[in-house]
């Protein structure tokens, strides 16, 4: 593909005065986030416990009879008790009376627990996550707000169980799925419940518009590119959408239908498909195709799994730990390779895309660190769901830029089928002018035959019969026949003639038949140079008028003298002939196209686009005027 060509499809053009509108909304996006995640401070009248009598049991009730343990709020089992799966209790004591106000319902607020609890008020069983045994339900993102009835809660010291289900590190990918319970919170429900809601909406509901978006944009991209081959990167990018939408769905899906184990292991089994995806896009959005990158990819999709089911459910975490840094290392050289080419093409939407990409790798990068660290803060929640929000952006401004060139597609369609409807039209003009050429030199070869025929044939005979007749009426016919005929073969040639040669052989015609009539001629004519020419078929057709002209004068005038006179002026040649003889009978007279080839005459003047005007009365002689226009006798017939 030309390098012109590629730098329209990196480089659209809708994004050279985007860049500011693409910072703008990313920075919008970044302070909503932010606002979302300033949650509003819990009430001065709620108490925050921190600390817990901890017992690992899987009995019914809190084992009173087992030593417990006094542990720290939060309390995450990979710190405290790493290697151990199963529940935990937890025992803790308050007193009402500092905490509510007359006829004010209290209210436990749980911020994190994972993976479900039990909650137990003075022995009494009031709130159940879901299932403790497996499949656990999943409430690792789920803030709990549990109800607190003023009839079970006593003037004195008031006993709170929690039974805690969780999984050990070493059985999940994330750390953030581990066991474990975070501070808890005691205080009227009207104060704590805005918390749980902001919360809630922060971890479970943005998470889930943000994957169905993901989802939706994700499956019709991935149509687009499946339609279009040179638009595959768009394929790339909705599995890429759609993949992180089923990772994305850990968050909020409480109730999956597999064990902890096959729900970790198919979890893992998504991040090569996800990387895969990621390399691809990057590649093919730079208009490039690796052919190992195309093999290994797809092999690593089958390696990681099997590395996992070979380490085992007690070894997923330390394995999974191996190949995350392996995957994101790919990840970021493909994200460099295409920030390489954009820059070596010096586009207007570098910055842009370096800043999408830096943002998505430093929100990917803060999530792991906090994994890794065991840091759970409002920077965190935004690292979570920052990556999502630019793949959104980035998928809408795919989807614009798709549409734009489809816009662009039609456009230069239209215009091509216009272009294609004008050279059919040329084309059938050249072909109709090519055939009208084709038959005018068809016509042309023929006249020649027909006047080479005519001249060696017709005109041989007739020259013998001039010659050898001893009959002076049959030799002076033949004589004037092979006239006519020198003059048809004159014009079957189409040859030009020019007007001061033609004014001449007029006037020796002429004169010479009138001369041998007996009647006196009087020829006038242009004495300068004149350089217009007659088209063979002018020259032939006026000859023609001209010896009607002279025949009627000798035969039927009974004039003594005819004159003849040619005048140019204002582009047109006219001849005058003008007898001195006894003029048109009175019987012709108005009917004048009906005799002595009159009509034949005016005909031929037609033809020429010009006129023959006769002037006669009885006694006062003949006056015939023609008038050609020179702009018509000089064409070609």
């Amino acid at each position: 593909m030309p390098a012109a060509m590629l730098r329209r499809r990196l480089l659209p053009a809708s994004w050279s005065h985007g860049r500011g509108r693409l910072c703008c909304r990313l920075s919008w996006w970044l302070c909503l986030c932010l606002v979302w995640l300033v949650a509003p401070p819990a009430s001065a009248r709620s108490v925050a416990i921190h600390a817990a009598q901890a017992v690992a049991s899987d009995s019914a009730r809190f084992p009173a009879e087992l030593p417990a343990q006094l542990v720290n709020l939060p309390d995450d089992w990979a710190t405290s008790r790493p290697g151990y799966s199963g529940t935990v209790w937890y025992r803790l004591s308050f007193t009402a009376p500092g905490l509510r106000s007359q006829d004010e319902l209290l209210a436990l607020y749980i911020e994190r627990v994972c993976s479900n609890v039990e909650v137990y008020l003075n022995g009494h069983l009031l709130h159940s996550g879901g299932s403790m045994a497996e499949p656990v339900t999943q409430n690792c993102n789920h803030p709990q707000l549990v109800s607190l009835p003023a009839g079970l809660i006593g003037p004195g010291l008031n006993t709170l169980d929690l039974k805690v289900a969780g999984h050990a590190l070493t059985q999940v990918a994330s750390s953030r799925r581990a066991g474990g319970l975070s501070a808890l919170q005691i205080g009227p429900q009207s104060t704590l419940a805005p918390v749980h809601a902001w919360q809630l909406a922060l971890q479970v509901e943005l998470p889930q518009a943000i994957s169905a978006t993901l989802l939706l944009m994700g499956s019709f991209m991935f149509v687009l590119g499946g339609i279009n081959r040179r638009e595959r990167h768009l394929a790339y990018f909705g599995v890429l959408c759609v993949g992180w939408a089923i990772v994305e769905a850990r968050l909020w899906w409480r109730d999956p239908p597999f064990d902890n184990a096959t729900a970790e292991l198919l979890l893992c089994t998504l991040l090569p498909l996800l990387t895969l995806a990621s390399v691809q896009f990057l590649l093919r959005y730079a208009q490039h195709r690796s052919r190992w990158v195309d093999i290994a990819l797809p092999l690593q999709c089958v390696l990681m799994p099997a590395t996992l089911l070979l380490a085992g459910p007690q070894r997923l975490h330390a394995t999974a730990s191996v190949w995350y840094p392996l995957l994101a290392l790919q990840v970021l050289a493909a994200a460099a390779f295409y920030l390489r080419t954009l820059h070596r093409l010096r586009g207007r939407s570098f910055w842009p895309m370096a800043l999408l990409l830096c943002l998505a790798t430093l929100a990917l990068a803060t999530d792991y660190v906090s994994q890794v660290l065991g840091i759970r803060s409002a920077l965190t929640q935004l690292a979570q769901l920052a990556t999502p929000l630019m793949m959104v952006l980035l998928g809408l401004r795919l989807l614009q830029q798709h549409g734009r060139a489809l816009q662009t597609a039609e456009d230069s369609k239209a215009h091509l089928e216009q272009r294609i409807r004008d050279a059919t039209a040329e084309i059938e003009r050249n072909f109709t002018q090519l055939a009208e050429l084709r038959v005018e030199k068809v016509t042309e070869r023929e006249r020649k035959r027909i006047a080479a025929d005519l001249h060696d044939d017709l005109g041989a005979k007739l020259l013998t019969i001039v010659h050898t007749s001893e009959s002076e009426r049959i030799s002076t016919l033949a004589r004037e026949a092979l006239e006519e005929m020198r003059l048809s073969v004159r014009g079957l040639t189409g040859r030009p003639v020019q007007l001061i040669d033609a004014l001449g052989d007029w006037r020796a015609e002429v004169v010479s038949r009138l001369g041998q009539a007996g009647i006196e001629a009087d020829w006038s004519s242009p004495a300068e140079e004149l350089p217009q020419t007659l088209s063979a078929r002018a020259f032939v057709q006026t000859t023609r008028i001209l010896r009607e002209a002279v025949s009627n004068v000798i035969k039927h005038s009974g004039a003594t003298h005819c004159s003849l006179s040619c005048v140019i002026a204002d582009g047109d040649v006219q001849i005058v002939v003008r007898d001195n003889g006894n003029g048109i009978p009175m019987e012709l007279d108005g009917r004048l196209d009906r005799g002595h080839g009159m009509a034949s005459m005016k005909h031929r003047a037609k033809q020429l686009q010009g006129q023959c005007l006769v002037e006669s009365g009885p006694g006062y002689g003949t006056v015939i005027r023609l008038t050609l226009p020179l702009n018509r006798a000089t064409e070609a017939a």
